[in-house]
């Protein structure tokens, strides 16, 4: 495979052919139906027929593209049952494969960022990648010392590749909103393209990296392995090996699953508390479950930097929602910027938006479903109803748009994993504002 597809016309074209591609199939259901084929067959079919368009292109065009699959793929959860299959095979596959980049080219990057006596460097070296991601691939390898490492390698073009991707991708936000109902596309691609630009950069990473390994050194729960060594495109870090969450929602023992959701839990709760930054890109290929049943997280490219934790104000508005309390959530979410100044609704409208998502705040134990995220997000995406009048009248100030897609991504993954666990226990201890 060669590098990434870089001039913009080619990627233009690609990125272009995902709606024109949607409109042939939709003109090709009617046409079936005219003649008296099952709908619901249609249907199924063209589900299969899109994501497997969508999500090759995305594969296959890697920077942008690829990465915001990702991001979209842990709402897998909250697609309707009877189209979700090939969605989940097709989003299952793009968390964790890409094609690979040649030898040659590998060996150029590393040449280019750690010097052309590299490998003195290491003991042993891998040219076969051991995985892909959106913007690098990852190598093993031992260092000099004999640790096992783990070396990210940045794909040639990634800069370009990214920023071209996307700008295009803005203009496709309502093909992908199909795929996450309930949530709105075009601030989380904005948003995605900040958070991403600043990936680009491995020694940030690096940064970042150090910071969480530091304050989880020691943890008997957390295992965040240490960076042994940086460049702009390269990244050695120690090696890990467990079984990744994308597995454990395949196959994983109901134990395992519990397990590792309330691990997931506490870490995206604690880690502002405990590194003053919050893990900012959640999905199953970013979280493995050790032998010894502690959680290991990798890729460290995207965070919020949250120097004095989670917003206390968010804690609040949980435990008012959770307590139905509405009137005084409402006064609350005004005074946040929750709410927008032209707008009325009332706290009737605010107590039947916000209630169901609180659910797992207010027993001591909450089981994260499928069926339950497919709810709400039926519930809040139903044009004609009620709650998605009322979601057009809140707001979300920028500060929360990186906590609220990183929250609703961890709880896609609790979803998806079918996890039971105490998350108000969880909530309570991390969240400021919740316990007061």
């Amino acid at each position: 495979m060669a590098e990434i597809p870089r001039r913009a016309a080619r990627r233009t074209a690609k990125l272009a052919s995902l709606p024109l591609g949607v409109a042939g199939r939709v003109a090709a259901g009617w046409g079936k139906r005219l003649t008296g084929q099952d709908a619901e067959q249609i249907s199924a079919d063209f589900s299969a027929r899109t994501a497997e368009q969508l999500f090759g292109v995305l594969g296959q065009l890697k920077g942008g593209a690829m990465k915001f699959g990702q991001a979209l793929s842990v709402f897998e959860a909250a697609v309707p049952e009877e189209m979700a299959e090939p969605y989940r095979e097709a989003l299952t596959k793009l968390q964790s494969a890409a094609p690979p980049m040649p030898a040659a080219d590998v060996r150029r990057v590393l040449d280019e960022q750690l010097g052309t006596t590299w490998r003195t460097r290491f003991a042993e070296f891998d040219e076969t990648p051991a995985a892909a991601a959106s913007i690098g691939q990852v190598h093993r390898a031992r260092w000099h010392d004999g640790r096992e490492v783990a070396v990210k390698v940045q794909y040639p073009g990634a800069d370009e590749a990214l920023r071209a991707d996307l700008r295009q991708l803005l203009r496709f936000t309502r093909l992908f909103q199909s795929l996450a109902p309930g949530t709105e596309i075009k601030p989380l691609l904005t948003e995605l393209q900040d958070r991403m630009v600043e990936e680009l950069d491995y020694r940030a990473e690096a940064d970042n990296q150090r910071a969480f390994a530091a304050a989880f050194d020691g943890d008997p729960r957390v295992l965040v392995p240490k960076v042994v060594a940086s460049a702009p495109k390269v990244l050695v870090t120690e090696w890990v090996t467990g079984t990744p969450f994308s597995r454990l929602i395949v196959d994983g023992t109901r134990e395992q699953r519990d397990a590792a959701g309330a691990l997931l839990a506490e870490f995206h709760f604690s880690s502002p508390a405990r590194s003053g930054m919050l893990h900012g890109d959640p999905h199953p290929g970013n979280f493995m479950l050790l032998p010894d049943g502690r959680l290991t997280v990798i890729d460290f490219g995207a965070v919020a930097r949250l120097p004095d934790g989670l917003p206390a104000p968010m804690g609040r508005m949980l435990r008012l929602a959770a307590e139905d309390r509405p009137d005084e959530l409402l006064d609350l979410l005004r005074t946040e910027r929750f709410v927008r100044a032209d707008q009325e609704v009332t706290a009737d409208e605010v107590r039947a938006y916000l209630g169901p998502f609180v659910e797992p705040a207010r027993t001591p134990v909450f089981h994260f479903t499928r069926s339950w995220l497919q709810r709400q997000a039926e519930r809040v995406g139903d044009l004609s109803g009620p709650d998605f009048r009322t979601g057009r009248s809140l707001n979300l100030p920028p500060e929360y748009l990186m906590i609220h897609r990183v929250t609703s991504g961890a709880t896609g993954i609790l979803c998806q994993l079918d996890a039971e666990l105490p998350a108000r226990e969880i909530i309570t201890r991390w969240q400021p504002g919740f316990g007061d």
